[in-house]
């Protein structure tokens, strides 16, 4: 009941009014992401014109939000639309099996009460899952020897501690991505000292806290105007500087890099800001106003680059000898990337391999029946393609609901070349990638990270394409795994059977 969740839960009722669905979420709140991350600044790092849903304009003054007001946008944007009480909270799904023959997924969930933990199975014709790409239960701490003997406090952002008063101590922000860069400044306004400990430089770039353009706009132009408006100018914007880093990697280099020179001494540059990869092979930093510059240029936090050894009872050992002395140390090293919130899933007995099916449209997978998916892009806000794939997905089931059809199932073609569904060089995607489907070498088995791209495709593209069908009450005990169906089966009429006529 995150970003993902709330927007699929919406497509879905515009598209299928009359349509019978759930939303199951693990935890006791709404919020996902945004109630989970409760570290000091969390903020969102794309700007909230994108990250917003386009039927719920925002409105908060700030581009880039703070925590809080973003997930009291997602609660309110729930109750306002009579999607909280669709929401069934405590329900953790932990695996979904599918029987053709019934045409149907029992999906079995995991509660716990006062009593213990409690299992049941509810079925549905179809399921969705909108639970995001990484762990809620675990974020990811690299091996960190000697972390028994140290005497301060060791934490991770993705469990803050409510109790920690870090007023006046020695900081370490272990780490040099989206999260360490927000904590920096954040912690440093209290802090005696932070110091952010890299291994490697990320790409880090100013952005403007308020829009000014948009605030004009709002001024003038309705609210549902002025959201497309700036919406559209937002997105185009990314898109453009995205395809010219990739085109012209030096230039981009170059272009962010001048602005990092311009916010910090030349010194401290050369020896924490040069990142040794291409720009967007990792994601960019994105930094409001230039805080996270401001706090080091006010002495307030330093940066140290360096490989640690262990850690001792007052800090950090480098390995080429140095300690960084700290009170509290604040790993952040990273998600534990997870596919489909941990579930399992299995198809007519035989257990799913995700890693060995491949992505449909970047929203289903190959050989799989009734089943969705949420992920959003990498390079650009995780909303802008969720709600591409939620409304792709509501009009599947609006297909199927008008056609009598009661199974659709992606069947991928031999022959095609595999690639990442996700292109990062993090160590936190390289560490799990094998664990995510794969993407191909043609449509419809391609995730372009283009918004302006697939918004065509996903809105307007044929759902027939390489899918095949089944018909309400077709009886047939197990899917056909090319889009011919072989002679055994005995339903050769029955695929790809549509109101419109042939196979797909």
């Amino acid at each position: 009941a995150g970003l993902s969740g709330i927007g699929m839960a919406f497509r879905l009722g515009e598209a299928c009014p009359d349509l019978a669905y759930a939303v199951v979420e693990a935890r006791a709140v709404s919020g996902g992401t945004w109630d989970l991350f409760r570290y000091p600044g969390v903020r969102s790092d794309s700007d909230m014109f994108t990250l917003s849903f386009p039927f719920r304009p925002w409105k908060g003054r700030d581009s880039i939000a703070r925590g809080g007001d973003i997930l009291e946008y997602l609660r309110t944007t729930s109750r306002e639309l009579g999607i909280e009480e669709r929401i069934h909270y405590g329900c953790k799904v932990v695996g979904a099996a599918w029987s053709t023959r019934e045409q149907r997924w029992t999906v079995q969930i995991v509660s716990e009460t006062a009593e213990g933990e409690v299992r049941r199975e509810v079925r549905a014709a179809y399921v969705h899952v909108a639970s995001g790409y990484y762990s809620y239960a675990a974020g990811y701490t690299p091996d960190l020897p000697g972390r028994e003997d140290f005497a301060g406090r060791l934490v991770h952002p993705q469990f803050w501690p409510e109790d920690l008063d870090h007023a006046g101590k020695r900081v370490v922000v272990i780490g040099s991505g989206a999260t360490a860069v927000t904590l920096v400044p954040a912690l440093a306004a209290e802090a005696g000292h932070v110091v952010m400990l890299q291994r490697t430089p990320s790409y880090v770039f100013t952005v403007p806290g308020s829009d000014p353009i948009a605030n004009r706009l709002r001024r003038v132009l309705p609210d549902g105007v002025a959201h497309k408006v700036i919406r559209g100018k937002n997105v185009a914007t990314q898109s453009l500087l995205y395809r010219v880093s990739r085109r012209r990697p030096a230039w981009a280099r170059r272009f962010i890099m001048s602005d990092v020179r311009r916010r910090l001494p030349e010194d401290v540059v050369d020896e924490h800001f040069q990142p040794p990869y291409g720009v967007w092979d990792q994601r960019l930093c994105a930094v409001p106003d230039g805080d996270f510059f401001e706090a080091i240029q006010s002495g307030k936090a330093s940066v140290v680059t360096g490989h640690i050894d262990r850690i001792e009872p007052t800090g950090v050992r480098l390995t080429d000898g140095r300690v960084v002395e700290a009170d509290i140390i604040v790993t952040a090293t990273g998600l534990q990337l997870q596919a489909l919130g941990g579930a399992q899933l299995a198809v007519d007995g035989e257990p799913v391999c995700l890693g060995e099916r491949y992505a449909y449209r970047g929203a289903m997978l190959s050989g799989v029946p009734n089943l969705s998916m949420t992920v959003g892009y990498v390079n650009a806000s995780w909303t802008l393609r969720a709600d591409l794939v939620a409304r792709w997905v509501a009009r599947l089931i609006r297909h199927l609901r008008d056609h009598r059809l009661g199974v659709a199932v992606p069947i991928a073609p031999d022959g095609m070349r595999a690639g990442p569904i996700l292109e990062l060089t993090a160590g936190y995607v390289q560490r799990a990638i094998g664990d995510f489907p794969k993407v191909g070498d043609r449509e419809p088995w391609t995730l372009v990270q283009s918004y302006l791209r697939e918004r065509s495709v996903l809105r307007h593209a044929d759902v027939r394409d390489d899918m095949v069908f089944l018909p309400v009450g077709a009886e047939v005990e197990r899917l056909p795994h090319s889009a011919t169906a072989p002679a055994d089966l005995g339903v050769e009429e029955l695929i790809g059977s549509s109101a419109e006529g042939g196979s797909s």
